[in-house]
């Protein structure tokens, strides 16, 4: 399997974003303001989804299977992970707290309409990017938009651990 080596690496990269979210989680009795918890949950869903990722081409390389399979099922359980990483956070009460404070207080800026359209197409492409692998549309292609997948999913951590850092309350002043 190509590249091994380079999916273990991601996958040690979104251990240090679980890492960082058990630290959060841990201090100070942990966050419980929507703003904190939302994004922390956000960060720790999208880097085991990273690790799961990473090492499922590097566990079916292991089996006898062509390459398109091993990146067809491992964009298959990917693809499920991404899905479900939403819609199971879209049930807790503080991610819903966390979107309504949110949208509530975004306003239509060019920035803001910028922000959007990227997430957007954040989205768009970590839904179709496996469907095209699946399907077998780019054989030539499989092993490097699988490897952008698992790179922007790590992104998405990356993204919610910046937006944990920025929601961060400021200590009281005296």
């Amino acid at each position: 399997m190509q590249d091994a080596d380079l999916f273990m690496e991601l996958a040690a990269i979104a251990g240090v974003f679980v890492g960082f979210g058990a630290l959060i989680a841990v201090r100070s009795g942990g966050p419980s303001d929507p703003l904190e918890v939302a994004p922390m949950r956000m960060m720790v869903s999208f880097a085991m989804l990273t690790i799961v990722a990473a090492l499922a081409p590097v566990a079916l390389g292991r089996y006898d299977l062509t390459d398109h399979q091993v990146w067809a099922l491992s964009s298959a359980l990917a693809w499920v992970g991404f899905a479900l990483v939403p819609a199971v956070s879209a049930r807790t009460p503080e991610y819903r707290v966390a979107w309504a404070m949110s949208t509530a207080a975004t306003r239509l800026t060019l920035g803001a309409v910028i922000y959007w359209a990227a997430f957007a197409l954040y989205l768009v492409v970590l839904m179709v990017a496996p469907i095209i692998i699946m399907l077998g549309v780019a054989p030539e292609l499989e092993a490097a938009l699988y490897f952008t997948y698992v790179v922007l999913i790590l992104l998405g951590a990356g993204w919610a651990l910046l937006g944990l850092v920025f929601a961060q309350r400021r200590p009281a002043s005296a």
